[in-house]
């Protein structure tokens, strides 16, 4: 029993560990929850504990991993609501300036590095692009963004 039980406690606080490394939003905390109870309760009886033992050791257990589950997930939620800052996915949305444009596409400046661009929707955006143009970035093919002008809203902005 008591052997079943260390391995039972030793399993559901891998299964917390994991949790914190792995974004499962508490499928694997839940049963190593779960295990770290039940190991608690054949560890401590197995060891010949009564109830009197038995009870508030996994009472407190039972809180602690709820409590830590608890916490991983609020951080866990708030980490996916928060708005993308770096890498390719911050690049749609911002706005840059036109460098140089000809029919095929051009360059734009974009947070200080030059990109090269091209129109997101050629066939609805006839206006010419000019240098010094503000437009915005719709989205990234690779190293080149497809990119639109800006509107009056969004070059104050």
């Amino acid at each position: 029993m008591t052997a079943l039980g260390i391995l039972l406690l030793l399993t559901g606080a891998g299964l917390i560990v994991v949790e914190t490394h792995v974004s499962s939003l508490g499928i694997l905390a839940v049963p190593g929850a779960l295990a770290l109870l039940a190991g608690s309760v054949l560890a401590v009886s197995g060891l010949g504990g009564g109830l009197g033992v038995v009870i508030p050791v996994a009472f407190v257990l039972a809180l602690c991993s709820l409590f830590s589950l608890g916490a991983v997930l609020r951080a866990g939620r708030a980490a996916r609501r928060r708005r993308i800052r770096t890498g390719a996915e911050a690049l749609v949305g911002q706005t840059g300036v036109v460098r140089s444009w000809g029919e095929r596409g051009g360059r734009v400046l974009l947070e200080g590095a030059l990109w090269r661009a091209r129109r997101a929707w050629p066939e609805v955006d006839d206006q010419e692009l000019c240098e010094g143009d503000v437009v915005v970035v719709e989205q990234l093919n690779g190293l080149t963004l497809a990119v639109r002008c800006a509107d009056e809203w969004e070059r104050s902005a």
